[in-house]
């Protein structure tokens, strides 16, 4: 459901909270907010229902789990008729490394983002696509040696606050 709101700065304030930690109860996020429990919890479900808010999830620190690859991939499809795009974003979704999809502008159709177990998990994936025909012209590869940071929260007052 997408159902566009108007917004106001303390749900901007609520949903950037969330982001920040989904586990927070009601309490507590409403102390932060500047409003009692009640309305609170009335304006999460109102920003769910409308869907700003997709979902909870844990991040989990896979570094602690074990060695992975982490291969960004510029993908050139051989035609860009919107069923070409269509079969390739379908066939890349099922990919369970594939953890994100981009299309994109300038010199390539897409960039994805794939986190695998190592160099030949990732070739067999590539080899898989290309196998598959799905209509890939041509795609370059680079390996991610190292991840300074990643940060999981958009700057959503700053985003969208001239905008309520």
């Amino acid at each position: 459901m997408n159902n566009r709101l108007k917004l106001d700065r303390i749900d901007l304030k609520i949903l950037a909270e969330l982001q920040q930690n989904g586990r927070i109860t009601n309490v507590e996020l409403a102390e932060r907010v500047n409003l009692s429990p009640s309305p609170c919890l009335m304006r999460v479900k109102k920003l769910q229902k409308a869907g700003y808010i997709t979902g909870y999830t844990g991040q989990i620190d896979v570094a602690k789990l074990g060695e992975t690859l982490t291969v960004f991939t510029e993908f050139t499809l051989k035609n860009h008729r919107q069923i070409d795009f269509a079969r390739f974003q379908e066939a890349v979704e099922k990919i369970d490394s594939c953890v994100e999809c981009h299309l994109i502008s300038g010199g390539y159709d897409y960039l994805v983002k794939f986190v695998t177990s190592g160099i030949v998990d990732y070739q067999n994936i590539i080899e898989g696509l290309n196998d598959r025909d799905i209509g890939i012209d041509k795609y370059f590869s680079f390996v991610v040696i190292k991840t300074p940071f990643v940060k999981n929260q958009l700057p959503l007052t700053r985003l969208f606050a001239d905008r309520i």
